[in-house]
């Protein structure tokens, strides 16, 4: 494991670079990672939501 000590520019911009250095599926596949890892935390819906679009995904049974 590696420690690295960085400003959060520096930080910010190599994620950046990483990101960009991915072709665009596997961007789109980072995506998706992304939101079934955000589907573990708890949320709120409030009332500040209801004009907005919201996407949804449920678990497979």
């Amino acid at each position: 494991m590696e420690l690295k000590f960085n400003t959060k520019e520096t930080s910010k911009r190599e994620q950046e670079e990483a990101f960009l250095r991915l072709s665009p599926s596997e961007r789109f596949q980072r995506f998706l990672e992304l939101s079934a890892q955000m589907a573990l935390f708890e949320h709120r819906n409030t009332d500040r939501h209801k004009k907005n679009f919201i996407l949804e995904r449920h678990p497979e049974k």
